[in-house]
C-alpha cells in the first residue's frame, strides 16, 4: 500500500531533494528551505504552520493525535566536495549530514499519508504531526525553539530518522536505550602578562598553561569520573601568539565534551570549572571558561522501538533491522524524548558493496535509493500507531 502511494511521487521527491542539496542553508537561516516545504504541503491541500524563525509543522488526518515524526532541515558550514550535478551552489555550505534526505523523506511521508487519508473510507483513523525542525547543528539548537512553541505539548510519542553511511540502503539500525551521546562545547580563554621567550619567569606563560590544559584536563576527567560514563574531551582548535620568540597575552582552546549517559554528563558540568582553574592556576593566568551544554543522550524507549522495528520489518523485510551501537555523536532529538517516549532510527545510506563515506565531510554521498526507503519507514511507523 505504501509503495503504491509513493510511486507517483518518487521522481518529484528526488528532484526536491537535489534542489535542497544545491541550495543549502545554515542553522536558523533556512528561509528558502522552509518556503519550499510549506509551498509543497499547501499545494497538496494541507495547512502547514511556520515556526519561528524557520521550520514548519503540519498535521495529516483527523481525530486523536497518535504520533509525531521529526526531520531536521539545516546544513553545515563545509564546502561541497561531492562533484555531483546538484552539488551546493553556496560556497562553504553543504548538506553533509543528510538533512536534505531527512526533510525530503518527511515531506514525502506527509504526501503519502495524505493520499491514504483521502483514498480510504474513514481516513487514517487519527492524526500524525510532522515536524520540520531548524538548526540541529548548533547550540542552543532548534529543538528547544520547537518545544518552546508548544509543538510537543500533546504529542504521545515521536520518531526521527538519521542517515547512517555505515548501514546499507534498505536496512536500518535500531537499539533500545541510549543511541547517541551527550554533546557539549568547551571554550577556554586564557589571559596573562606576555613577554620575551628569553624571560618566561617574568611572564604568565599562557602558552605553557594551554598545553597543560590540552593534556591534563582530559586525563584528569577520566580519573575523577567513573569510566563507565565514557567521558570524552577532544580538542579541535588551539590558538595563541604569532611570533616564535614572543609569549602572547591571550590564547584560546576549543573542543567538544561527550558522555554516554546523563549522570556522567551532569558530573562533568559540576567538576569542570574547578579542574580548569586547578590546572591553569599555578601559572598565574586569568581563566575564562565557557561550558556550553548541548544535548543529552538520545534514549530510545522500549515500547516505541518495539513498534518501530515490527513496522519496519513488515514493510522492508525480516532482515531489514540491525542492532546499531551507541554513537558518541550528539543529536538534539534527545530533547524531544525528555518530553515524550520515542525513538531515533538509523537510515542506511551506503550503496551495498560501495564506499563507506562519513557524515560531516564535504564528500558525503547518499545513495538516493535511501529516499523511498526513508518514506516507507516513516509511513510504516505512523500507520502502526494509527492501527492501520
Amino acid at each position: 500500500m505504501i509503495e503504491e502511494e509513493l510511486a507517483p511521487l518518487l521522481d518529484e521527491l528526488v528532484e526536491f531533494r537535489r534542489n535542497v542539496h544545491a541550495h543549502p542553508e545554515l542553522s536558523f537561516q533556512e528561509f528558502a528551505t522552509t518556503d519550499a516545504i510549506v509551498a509543497r504541503l499547501e499545494a497538496a491541500g494541507l495547512s502547514p504552520r511556520r515556526l519561528e524563525p524557520t521550520g514548519a509543522v503540519v498535521e495529516v488526518g483527523t481525530g486523536e493525535l497518535k504520533v509525531a515524526l521529526r526531520a531536521d532541515i539545516d546544513a553545515l558550514p563545509l564546502d561541497d566536495l561531492t562533484g555531483t550535478p546538484f552539488a551546493s551552489t553556496t560556497p562553504g555550505v553543504t548538506h553533509a549530514c543528510g538533512h536534505d534526505v531527512h526533510l525530503t523523506s518527511l515531506l514525502g511521508t506527509a504526501l503519502v499519508l495524505d493520499r491514504i487519508e483521502r483514498s480510504r473510507p474513514g481516513g487514517l483513523g487519527g492524526r500524525v504531526r510532522l515536524i520540520f525542525q531548524p538548526a540541529e547543528e548548533v547550540t542552543p539548537s532548534g529543538a528547544m525553539r520547537v518545544i518552546e512553541q508548544g509543538v510537543l505539548d500533546d504529542v504521545p510519542c515521536c520518531y526521527a530518522l538519521h542517515c547512517d553511511p555505515n548501514v546499507d540502503v534498505g536496512k536500518v539500525g535500531s537499539r533500545i536505550g541510549p543511541i547517541t551521546a551527550a554533546g557539549d562545547t568547551v571554550n577556554i580563554r586564557l589571559n596573562g602578562r606576555g613577554g620575551h621567550t628569553s624571560r618566561p619567569h617574568l611572564t604568565e606563560d599562557l602558552v605553557y598553561a594551554l598545553g597543560k590544559l590540552v593534556t591534563d584536563l582530559p586525563s584528569t576527567l577520566s580519573r575523577l569520573i567513573d569510566p563507565r560514563h565514557a567521558i570524552s574531551l577532544v580538542w579541535g582548535h588551539i590558538e595563541a601568539g604569532h611570533a616564535p620568540n614572543a609569549i602572547p597575552d591571550e590564547g584560546t582552546l576549543n573542543g567538544t565534551l561527550r558522555a554516554l549517559d546523563v549522570d556522567g554528563w551532569n558530573q562533568v558540568a559540576e567538576v569542570l570549572p574547578e579542574l580548569v582553574e586547578r590546572i591553569a592556576g599555578p601559572y598565574g593566568v586569568t581563566v575564562h571558561l565557557e561550558h556550553r551544554r548541548g544535548s543529552p543522550p538520545t534514549v530510545n524507549t522500549e515500547d516505541e522501538v518495539t513498534v518501530a522495528e515490527a513496522a519496519i520489518r513488515a514493510e522492508l523485510g525480516s532482515s531489514s533491522v540491525q542492532l546499531t551501537p551507541q554513537s558518541m555523536g550528539g543529536e538534539d532529538f534527545a530533547w524531544y524524548l525528555t518530553h515524550c517516549p520515542g525513538a531515533l532510527i538509523r537510515l542506511g545510506t551506503r550503496t551495498p558493496g560501495g564506499h563507506t563515506f562519513d557524515i560531516h565531510q564535504g564528500d558525503y554521498l547518499v545513495d538516493e535509493a535511501a529516499l523511498p526507503v526513508a518514506v516507507r519507514v516513516y509511513t510504516a511507523i505512523a500507520l502502526a500507531h494509527l492501527g492501520s
